[in-house]
């Protein structure tokens, strides 16, 4: 178990200025990224203790997370808007 969040610039540090005009760019990239961003704040708090979670709760969110990251992934690789 981690304590450490996962923010989408630690998880792409090589695409931080891609991700930043995705964001601002592409609507829907911005709203991925918000979930995301949610998301990884309620593991985060989770996995510190901070709010309680079953672990099928806890399990279904980090496959959420994981999938999220799977299609911010494929975003980047591919250069391209979501819009």
């Amino acid at each position: 178990m981690s304590h450490t969040p996962h923010e989408l610039h630690d998880e792409f540090p090589h695409a931080a200025a891609q991700i930043h005009a995705l964001k601002t760019q592409d609507k829907r990239f911005a709203a991925l990224a918000e979930r995301y961003h949610v998301l990884n704040r309620e593991i985060h708090r989770i996995d510190s203790g901070i709010e309680p979670a079953s672990e099928d709760r806890t399990e279904e969110l980090k496959k959420e997370r994981l999938s999220l990251l799977d299609t911010v992934q494929r975003t980047l690789a591919a250069g391209e808007m979501l819009s």
